[in-house]
């Protein structure tokens, strides 16, 4: 595995309830490289903001490794030293729950300079109003409370709480989500042009797919608490290989030929998603994909390389295994 500036190995997050073991980061591995976004997409209960979560520190592994610059940072982030805590920072999907209603905003953007010892309190108060005009809010905001702004406001106050201490890397669990399409837009312009000047890395959560294609530099779907398919974001959209990518893509609505040209043919979702406290055997898609064999119901595929930086987890595409349907024998055969 190629170093990054963020290298997840082997990680797995297992929660035990009164109906069992839920396995919901299951054995997930990929590299963030420096100044790129990492987008990972997946529907609810695919494991991706419990990935996020453990990558950032409020969950602890189960088991596997996470590493920030080569740097072993496995553990909660209360035992991690100061220094990767200011490295490393998240937005949440809900500002309106995120942000601290008895506080004003300008002592929310002061907290993380507080407890991270940065400057003076004048140092900190200036600090506060750079971060402001950053995020293209009024300086009177400093004195408003969280329940005074709109949805998109609050967001842009957690995106400057983010980068009040300067870091290397954001986690983005969803940041537009919640807000009008007008105002994801405005959001997302924002934080490609906070990459481009201070050299961001992002972990982009998402269950929206068509907002990777100009978004991210490459993008990984997880399926049931596993990375199933992950490519270069340009060859992910023109060559998506694995069964639930084909099916999540087909889905997405296109407003032009060219756009259809380049989509997928529809592919018909069956069933429903398993319970990640019971996955079934084999390969975690099979009990809805439509290619699936005998072989994909017992076997777990592993992650292989297609191209240059396309990994994909399907029998299909592992040479000298008899996968699934006669179709997708055809395909390896051919």
């Amino acid at each position: 595995m190629q170093q990054g500036l963020l290298e997840v190995q082997e990680l797995k997050k297992y929660f035990v309830t009164s109906q069992g073991t839920v396995r919901a980061v299951d054995e997930v591995s990929f590299v963030l490289q420096e100044g790129e976004t990492l987008g990972l997409v997946g529907e609810s209960g695919s494991g991706k903001s419990t990935t996020a979560y453990t990558v950032i520190g409020i969950y602890a592994p189960t088991a596997g490794k996470i590493l920030f610059r080569g740097q072993d940072i496995s553990a909660p982030v209360s035992k991690r030293p100061k220094a990767l805590k200011r490295a490393i920072q998240i937005v949440f999907q809900d500002p309106g729950t995120s942000l601290n209603p008895r506080r004003s905003i300008g002592q929310i953007l002061e907290l993380p300079l507080k407890v991270h010892g940065i400057g003076t309190r004048r140092d900190r108060r200036e600090r506060v109003v750079e971060l402001l005009r950053l995020v293209e809010l009024p300086e009177d905001y400093f004195y408003k409370s969280p329940h005074m702004l709109g949805g998109g406001e609050r967001q842009m106050v957690a995106i400057a709480r983010a980068l009040a201490t300067e870091p290397e890397l954001v986690i983005l669990d969803e940041p537009t989500s919640a807000l009008d399409v007008s105002i994801q837009a405005k959001i997302i312009n924002m934080l490609l042009r906070f990459q481009e000047e201070m050299g961001l890395s992002y972990l982009f959560i998402t269950h929206d797919l068509s907002l990777m294609r100009n978004v991210a530099s490459r993008v990984a779907i997880m399926y049931l608490g596993k990375i199933c398919e992950l490519a270069p974001t340009e060859e992910f959209f023109q060559q998506p290989l694995h069964p639930y990518t084909q099916m999540l893509l087909s889905s997405i609505p296109v407003v032009s030929d060219d756009e259809e040209a380049v989509k997928p043919k529809k592919v018909v979702s069956q069933g429903e998603i398993p319970s990640p406290v019971n996955p079934p055997p084999g390969c975690r898609f099979h009990t809805r994909c439509l290619e699936a064999g005998e072989g994909c119901r017992k076997a777990l595929p592993e992650m292989v390389e297609v191209n240059e930086g396309h990994l994909v987890s399907c029998l299909k595409y592992q040479p000298g295994v008899a996968s699934a349907s006669p179709r997708a024998q055809e395909e390896v055969e051919g």
